[in-house]
């Protein structure tokens, strides 16, 4: 198949095969035919969005060493970064939540190791929701639930998750990929959105590995999928394997975003950077207090960005940020059922 046929392909948005995701990924980074798909990326993500990004503010309410012990993670018992745990108050939450959406955040998200209660999690979610304006989207980025947790997670406020089926996951992490799916369709059931990623893509994942796990996030029907590198945490042992470069990053965003549903509006990218947002990324996010790719407790003063910085990055890609709630999660497909 030629880039030719691949474009066409596209612009009839038809599916593509694995070996067609193995083709266009086989490109080099910096190869005319990479640039077309990034161009190709861009003009579907300004079609199923309306030509207007988003930008979604996330913070975590705890910092634990978590026992799920994902090497790329800095939460992970085994990388010894972390050795406290500590959660932040209900106010401190209500009042992250409200900085967020006064600069202007399109959704809302907390995050929370598997450490938190969750319990404390609904306790918390329903504290936040009540004090935020009515149309602000909530999400949620924690651990894998039951049906049942799902069901109480909705009720609580939450109208989406953030889950991902990790690159390698229970090779290099203490998590079955079983429980990941299962979560999903928990979720999806219980009439939670799910946002997605292809991550964290690191040097040694070959394009094969990368194929499939784009048509995995396909198969689900998103509300956003896109990709991200692994970015190191200095003194682990998965830091010694590099990183890949922000180009090979926008041609897997650019490529996953070309392999999605057309009603997946989102694609995201992360960390925010200008190539990502050219090559089709049309979700970033702003972050503040615990972050897994920072050995810094709050990462606002590391790492994280706010939601200026991220209007900033949109700005120099030239496109729009979208002014309200994200559209992201309330026109995303039909929950799928749980089989």
């Amino acid at each position: 198949m030629t880039l030719t046929d691949i474009l066409k392909k596209s612009r009839d948005a038809e599916s593509f095969t694995r070996e067609e995701l193995v083709r266009m990924l086989s490109y080099p980074a910096h190869s005319p035919e990479s640039f077309a798909l990034m161009s190709e990326a861009r003009r579907i993500s300004e079609a199923v969005c309306d030509g207007k990004a988003e930008i979604h503010g996330q913070f975590a309410l705890d910092l634990a060493p978590c026992a799920c012990n994902c090497l790329w993670c800095s939460f992970a018992k085994k990388n010894n970064v972390f050795k406290d745990q500590w959660r932040i108050s209900s106010e401190e939450a209500v009042e992250m939540a409200l900085g967020f959406e006064r600069q202007g955040a399109n959704a809302v998200l907390v995050m929370t190791t598997a450490a938190y209660p969750f319990s404390l999690l609904l306790d918390m979610a329903k504290e936040i929701k009540k004090n935020l304006k009515p149309g602000t989207v909530f999400i949620a980025n924690t651990s894998d639930r039951t049906l049942p947790q799902a069901q109480q997670m909705k009720e609580a406020g939450f109208e989406g998750v953030y889950h991902a089926l990790r690159l390698r996951e229970g090779i290099e992490n203490e998590v079955e990929p079983a429980q990941r799916l299962a979560s999903i369709r928990h979720f999806q059931a219980a009439g939670l959105w799910v946002g997605t990623c292809v991550e964290p893509i690191g040097p040694e994942h070959s394009n094969s590995e990368l194929a499939e796990m784009i048509q995995f996030t396909a198969s689900i029907r998103p509300a956003f999928s896109g990709a991200a590198r692994r970015i190191p945490i200095p003194g682990t042992t998965m830091a010694e394997r590099g990183m890949i470069s922000e180009l090979r990053m926008a041609q897997c965003v650019a490529v996953t975003r070309i392999a999605m549903p057309r009603e997946t509006r989102g694609n995201c990218t992360h960390e925010p950077c200008t190539l990502g947002t050219a090559a089709g990324a049309t979700l970033l996010w702003a972050e503040m207090g615990a972050n897994p790719r920072d050995d810094q407790e709050k990462t606002e003063k590391n790492r994280g960005k706010d939601v200026q910085y991220c209007k900033d990055i949109y700005r120099e890609s030239d496109w729009r940020v979208l002014d309200g709630p994200s559209m992201h999660f309330s026109s995303a497909p039909a929950p799928l059922k749980t089989p």
